[in-house]
């Protein structure tokens, strides 16, 4: 039914998102639905919900799949109340839950929650210099002394401390990003890394995201290996060509509205479309919404993002993704009448790769 898929040696993690305006129960239907299509994991992500509130639900509702933030804001969230959330996700979740955190952007930080801002990236490394110090605080009640540029964390009275707890899984630190600075640090510091949906094309990811990463390993002694990889690309797909059809105008809408943000320009920077980024910026200061999607050519909607029907979506995938990552997200059919069709996708994409697949290319794999 799928075609040639390559042969996997490491197989590609399959994730999955969730639409943020789902209500609570609807998030709980959509974990246990996505579990059962055959998902390594959910992504959770925090726009009008609370991320690590959707992840109690989902790790309460769950039993299998990988938990993951993608992303909370760290800078809108004192350390100390991040950690004691984290520490119980991963308690009730037996290990599954991992924290991922973005920085956002200034606009958003100061207008939007109100809070301060400073330089991101070395606040993001002091951020989590201070999570890594109450994980061990919390896992073997010892006294905390972390003093940073941003954070400084020196009491934790016994009956403030979760801890000692030698059993729970520390919960691994992802981040999520864009630009060159957040790559390195999480090359350095974390244990994986997200890409966002505008900068997942391969172009971005051999140009800019993996030499940073390597770069940030290398500062750090580290193995890149010890990175995880997950490719957060916007894909065109469905049953049929008219599904096809209709998809292409829903992502091209998304598409339009999210590259309107000067931040997530790096990959239009790539390929020389600097004007339409400052074009779609242009016409969301004038509040021209209704405009923004006649910017958006096929020729740029066909380069940058990946799309078939799911016959031919995992071999596609396999050739664009497969040699770069270790791991991709992938929407699920948004009518659940395909899901049995769908389970059949994420289980050929998680088939393993050739053995003489170019090893220096990949992250985390042989």
């Amino acid at each position: 039914m799928f075609g040639c898929v390559p042969e996997r040696e490491h197989p590609l993690k399959v994730y999955a998102g969730m639409d943020p305006r789902l209500s609570l129960p609807d998030v709980i239907a959509h974990a246990r639905r996505i579990e059962a299509l055959g998902y390594d994991g959910l992504h959770v992500s925090e726009t009008v919900h609370d991320a690590l509130a959707l992840s109690l639900l989902v790790a309460e509702h769950t039993e299998r799949i990988t938990i993951r933030t993608s992303v909370a804001l760290a800078f809108v969230r004192s350390p100390t109340l991040t950690a004691y959330a984290a520490w119980d996700l991963a308690k009730l979740s037996n290990g599954r839950f991992q924290l991922g955190l973005g920085t956002q952007i200034r606009q958003n930080i100061e207008d939007r929650y109100a809070m301060g801002w400073t330089d991101p990236v070395e606040r993001m490394r002091d951020y989590l210099g201070a999570l890594r110090a109450l994980f061990e605080c919390f896992r073997t009640g010892e006294a905390i002394r972390y003093e940073g540029t941003s954070y400084r964390i020196t009491r934790m009275q016994p009956y403030f401390n979760p801890g000692p707890d030698e059993s729970i899984a520390v919960p691994p630190l992802w981040l999520g990003g864009v630009n060159a600075g957040i790559c390195r640090l999480a090359g350095e510091m974390a244990e994986g890394f997200v890409t966002h949906p505008t900068n997942s094309n391969p172009r971005y990811l051999e140009t800019l995201c993996l030499p940073n990463l390597l770069a940030g390993a290398e500062t750090a002694g580290r193995d890149l290996r010890a990175v995880e990889l997950v490719v957060g690309t916007q894909v065109i797909t469905g049953a049929t060509l008219g599904d096809l059809d209709a998809e292409r105008e829903r992502q091209r809408r998304l598409f339009a509205f999210l590259y309107s943000t000067p931040a997530y320009r790096r990959t239009l920077e790539l390929y020389g479309w600097e004007d339409l980024a400052t074009r779609l910026g242009d016409l969301v200061r004038h509040d021209r919404w209704e405009n923004l999607t006649d910017e958006v050519t096929d020729e740029v909607l066909d380069t940058l993002i990946p799309s078939a029907c799911f016959g031919d979506l995992p071999e596609l995938l396999n050739r664009r993704f497969g040699h770069i990552c270790q791991g991709i997200t992938l929407a699920p059919p948004t009518d659940p009448v395909h899901d049995g069709e769908f389970a059949e996708v994420i289980a050929a994409l998680r088939q393993p790769v050739p053995a003489d697949t170019p090893s220096s290319r990949r992250i985390g794999g042989g």
